[in-house]
């Protein structure tokens, strides 16, 4: 990939200039938890953006997508945004730069990636990572990790349309090789748990189904986690939001709240707490209890809270079925992947059954994605 842009930099600008790169993530446990206030555990993954940059003198930026085959040229100003939506999150990043007192020079990119599109890997928060602190590092701004992962979020907010929390970036901007993240979405304290499963894999299976209900039932379920939350702050007022909650808390408004409304409560507070266990179980060593824990939020999920599908349970009970040690829905649900933690000996084994099983029952076959956890943004020598 590397070759690639830089023989496609020279043609289009001459000469040389700086690699940088950043990557998309996985979430190993801790999901619809972020907007609860609670706990995330994600991981920088080996899959991701990578970009040459080199000033240009001028107060023009212009950019070359290898993936998309598309040259695009913008200002620095409001007025200047491209209509191409894959360039307004470089735009959104110069501007949120610029927002923050940074100094964005105009200058010349060429990138291109290899996070899968549509996966739940977030191929976007690599994009915005890669540039932001590219354009930091060329700059001499000094901004620090945080702020850049907050450009990343800014620029999704005001130049995307999409009012994501602040987990992906985050996981792109401070991702190490070898450990998981722990990030607390209410204070953003966050510390790092050593992930080196020596005798098994992460691998993903990625459905390719994405079911409509999504946006919808997003805001549905987030609303009932609300409404559990204002009902236990009458009793405890201390609580801000849900992950604040006891669980024999939301036992006491049991009756005062819609049975949908607990079960989703239950599942969040339930699943704050798995957080926790699974960087207990990763300290000792103990994959077991991490991949039994998986099981766990993939139970939650698809019957407390409701956003599995057909197909992604059909995985899980695959993965049950074959002994594989932990597998859970990743991501929002509705469609997308299941994340798998395999021993080496099953890997096999399970990936060819994945795949036949559930190409004979959906008629299409899903794609599998091995991952390993690596650095985050950086500027390669």
């Amino acid at each position: 990939m590397k070759t690639v842009i830089s023989e496609k930099f020279k043609t289009l600008f001459g000469g040389e200039g700086q690699f940088y790169a950043s990557a998309g993530r996985i979430n190993l446990i801790g999901e619809h938890t972020d907007y609860n206030g609670g706990y995330v555990f994600p991981g920088a993954i080996d899959k991701g953006i990578l970009a040459e940059l080199a000033l240009n003198g001028s107060d023009k930026v212009c950019v070359f997508s290898i993936d998309i085959d598309e040259y695009v040229e913008f200002g620095l100003n409001e007025e200047n945004a491209p209509s191409q939506s894959w360039a307004r999150y470089i735009f959104g990043v110069c501007r949120e730069t610029i927002k923050r007192g940074g100094k964005v020079a105009g200058f010349n990119a060429v990138f291109a990636g290899d996070v899968p599109l549509g996966a739940g890997l977030s191929s976007s928060a690599a994009l915005e990572s890669t540039f932001a602190f590219a354009i930091n590092d060329l700059n001499g701004n000094g901004i620090d990790r945080f702020e850049l992962a907050k450009i990343g979020q800014a620029t999704e907010h005001n130049y995307c349309g999409v009012k994501c929390g602040i987990m992906d970036q985050f996981a792109s901007c401070f991702g190490k090789k070898g450990s998981l993240i722990r990030l607390n979405c209410k204070t953003l304290e966050y510390k790092y748990f050593p992930f080196n499963p020596e005798g098994y894999r992460l691998v993903l299976v990625d459905s390719c189904v994405k079911h409509e209900l999504a946006s919808s039932a997003y805001n549905k379920r987030r609303q009932s986690c609300e409404n559990a939350a204002a009902a236990i702050r009458k009793n405890h007022p201390d609580v801000e939001f849900l992950s604040d909650a006891k669980r024999l808390w939301l036992e006491e408004v049991r009756s005062e709240i819609p049975q949908e409304d607990f079960l989703r409560a239950e599942y969040v507070i339930g699943e704050v707490q798995r957080v926790l266990d699974v960087c207990d179980a990763l300290e000792r060593g103990d994959y077991e209890t991490v991949g039994e824990l998986m099981y766990q939020t993939h139970f939650g999920l698809s019957r407390l809270y409701e956003v599995s599908c057909e197909e992604l349970d059909f995985l899980n009970r695959l993965a049950r079925k074959m002994d594989v040690t932990g597998s859970r829905v990743m991501g929002g649900g509705f469609g997308g992947c299941t994340i798998n933690l395999v021993k080496d000996e099953l890997y096999q084994p399970f990936v060819d059954a994945a795949v036949s099983q559930f190409t004979e029952k959906f008629g299409h076959a899903p794609k599998i994605y091995d991952v390993v956890i690596s650095d985050g943004a950086r500027k390669l020598q």
